[in-house]
């Protein structure tokens, strides 16, 4: 069964630092697509950043420059790493997978992603 396990969310004040990590079970991260995801409350799901197959990446306006996404296909494990964290930073982040998009770009987009973590709470606050 495919599973996607995040981890590494808190409390952080303005200008710190987090890293968000992913741990997948139950299927190959190597031949598929990778992406994070935030839901602010009140607001729609976004894509954060996003990683095709090929390692061809996608940032959010908001995050690029701050924020930078990798994975350890060997550990089958996804990260975000995000600096200079802002408090419009604050949300649940998601982590997401799918079979290799055809296209190569705008791929992140949440209601195309097939499979989702559970999510966990980022909050940037004084």
């Amino acid at each position: 069964q495919l599973q996607l396990v995040e981890s590494g969310g808190g409390l952080v004040q303005p200008g710190g630092s987090l890293r968000l990590s992913c741990a997948a079970s139950g299927f190959t991260l190597d031949y598929y697509a990778i992406g994070w995801f935030r839901q602010a409350p009140g607001k729609e799901r976004e894509g954060v950043s996003c990683l095709n197959v090929g390692e061809i990446t996608e940032y959010a306006d908001s995050v690029k420059g701050r924020f930078t996404i990798s994975r350890d296909n060997a550990k089958n494990m996804v990260y975000l790493q995000m600096n200079t964290l802002k408090p419009e930073d604050t949300a649940i982040y998601y982590c997401a997978a799918h079979p290799p998009f055809t296209t190569l770009q705008n791929i992140c987009v949440p209601t195309e992603w097939a499979y989702w973590g559970q999510g966990t709470q980022v909050t940037v606050s004084s």
